[in-house]
């Protein structure tokens, strides 16, 4: 039941939400536009607001779902396992050709069931990063060192490697937008030149 629980969690994390409302509703494929990423924040950025408010809750409840399996199969497994595993699936989709997302949305909703300070701690940090930095990526990676640091406070030594890993993979997942930003090419959030990339509603 446990590795049947931890495949669940990870077909659940694979469904290419971004990738079905491009195609479903706009006849493209997000992965062509913009970043190329097919996440929320691409989402938002070539499709507009509300497929990306769709887009987001969906991964995001595709975390907090997998986090739900050990209650709803009464199995003796932490909630955070089954969620990250979840986050794993989405950023390397079995059905996209292990080309996926970048981990934040479904991050947020693996830890809304299983730690929800972490939660708040993690994305309180995410926006403020980005609010003063203006870029997504360094925020995204800030979710991975709060987490980490929020981990040594936590009694005992539970999670430690796991979100030193967490992190690594964040690092590894936004490695085009390091060397974006490097070269000084990496669009800040509020660079008029986004626009852009918006695909019009009535393109099909």
């Amino acid at each position: 039941m446990v590795l049947l629980s931890f495949l669940a969690a990870y077909l659940i994390g694979s469904i290419p939400t971004a990738l079905i409302i491009g195609k479903l509703f706009f006849h493209v494929d997000i992965r062509d536009h913009g970043s190329n990423n097919p996440g929320a924040t691409n989402t938002l950025r070539v499709l507009g607001k509300r497929a990306g408010i769709a887009v987001l809750l969906v991964d995001v409840g595709k975390g907090a779902f997998a986090a739900s399996l050990p209650f709803l199969l009464n199995i003796q497994l932490d909630p955070l396992y089954l969620g990250l595993t979840a986050v794993i699936g989405h950023c390397f989709s079995v059905f996209t050709k292990f080309r996926g997302g970048k981990a934040i949305a479904t991050t947020a909703g693996a830890l809304l069931i299983a730690n929800p300070w972490m939660l708040l701690v993690s994305y309180i940090t995410f926006f403020a990063v980005i609010f003063i930095s203006k870029y997504v990526f360094f925020g995204s990676i800030s979710v991975g060192v709060a987490l980490l640091l929020f981990s040594f406070f936590e009694p005992g030594y539970k999670h430690e490697i796991i979100f030193t890993l967490f992190l690594f993979l964040l690092i590894f997942l936004h490695r085009s937008n390091i060397s974006n930003f490097i070269s000084n090419q990496e669009p800040k959030v509020n660079d008029k030149k986004l626009k852009n990339d918006r695909i019009p509603p009535n393109k099909k």
